[in-house]
């Protein structure tokens, strides 16, 4: 079997390549540092068909003021971190077979509200949103789709000064190898358009979201 895994090269992407790896997959890594960019088009082109897609590539916009947030940190985060999905799930649709599975690492801040990250919050919420509504189409095709939404976890991504206040304060953090155990459990679930949250210390929690009121009719009946 062949994987595919955006923003391999490090992080919670390369222990995905690695757990990938060791179940017996054949992984291809494909990050920025090896020029591939997730943000546009025409690289998704040159993908052809696998049967696991982990669409993992991420940033934040190391921006906790909206009032100093510059456009490029904008336009960054939403390329990456939700166009590189959307683009990514529009290309399997075209040539992934039936029974192929799909991985999006979202965030717990695509299920609650970080106000350290607004717009990093923004997207994980969009990535989150996108998976479950893709998900009946691409089941249509034979093609399962699930989030993993991790909590804050020990990668690159966390800046330096942040995990010296973690550490400091004892707060726990994820290895990024619980991520990928997490990335494993929802590809062997046989579900679709589910998120699963990571915390540490816990097992990855199939998300269960609160259900939206619906109408009522003129006489108060639902």
């Amino acid at each position: 079997m062949r994987a595919i895994v955006t923003g391999g090269a490090s992080g919670i992407g390369a222990a995905i390549c690695a757990r990938l790896s060791a179940e017996g997959l054949t992984v291809e890594t494909l990050d920025i540092v090896s020029g591939f960019d997730v943000t546009q088009p025409e690289h998704w082109e040159r993908v052809g068909p696998v049967d696991v897609a982990c669409l993992n590539a991420g940033v934040v916009t190391g921006e906790t003021d909206l009032a100093t947030l510059s456009d490029e940190a904008y336009r960054r985060a939403m390329g990456v971190n939700v166009d590189g999905v959307v683009f990514g799930v529009r290309r399997l649709a075209q040539v992934m077979p039936r029974g192929g599975r799909i991985i999006a690492t979202a965030s717990l801040a695509g299920l609650t509200a970080l106000p350290d990250d607004p717009v990093y919050t923004l997207t994980k919420h969009a990535v989150v949103g996108f998976v479950r509504s893709a998900a009946p189409q691409l089941a249509a095709r034979g093609i399962s789709i699930n989030a993993v939404c991790p909590g804050i976890a020990d990668t690159p991504l966390l800046a330096p000064e942040a995990k010296t206040l973690f550490d400091a304060a004892g707060f726990p953090l994820l290895r990024a190898e619980d991520v990928a155990d997490a990335v494993w459990l929802a590809l062997e679930s046989g579900e679709t358009g589910h998120a699963w949250a990571v915390q540490p210390g816990r097992e990855p929690v199939d998300f269960r979201f609160p259900r939206v009121p619906g109408p009522r009719g003129p006489g108060g009946e639902s």
